[in-house]
């Protein structure tokens, strides 16, 4: 048994984070993970609000009124990105499960595609919005 041992191979391990390149998908992969988790976190609040607005008009007025605020605009506005990111995102991740754009340059070019449509998307929102 002593005869028979495995030799293995030292492989490097780069643990850094801040010098880790990471191609466009697995970047578009990370922020949706993220997008997905702060959506999944911000639910209770956001229907707490919801269920806030809807109770009388008084806590409807306060509610309003806590939108009126640019730093809830812009608070919402990040959020609205979020949901989009994560939407754009989860629709290219269900055309890759049924092998749609599963080559390198095809998987490139859609990554391009989510993260401008959810710019082109959150500018026009933003103009409403703000």
């Amino acid at each position: 048994m002593s005869d028979m041992t495995v030799r293995r191979k030292k492989r490097p391990k780069n643990l850094d984070l801040t010098t880790i390149k990471l191609p466009l998908p697995g970047v578009l992969s990370i922020i949706h993970r993220i997008t997905g988790a702060w959506l999944f976190l911000l639910l209770p609040v956001f229907l707490w609000l919801f269920e806030k607005s809807l109770a009388s008009p008084e806590s409807f007025a306060y509610v309003k009124g806590l939108g009126d605020h640019f730093i809830v605009r812009l608070i919402l506005l990040g959020f609205i990105w979020f949901y989009i990111q994560h939407f754009l995102a989860g629709l290219r991740y269900m055309l890759i499960d049924l092998h749609k754009g599963v080559e390198l340059e095809a998987a490139r070019f859609s990554t391009k595609v989510v993260f401008a449509a959810s710019t082109v998307m959150m500018v026009v929102i933003g103009a409403f919005i703000l």
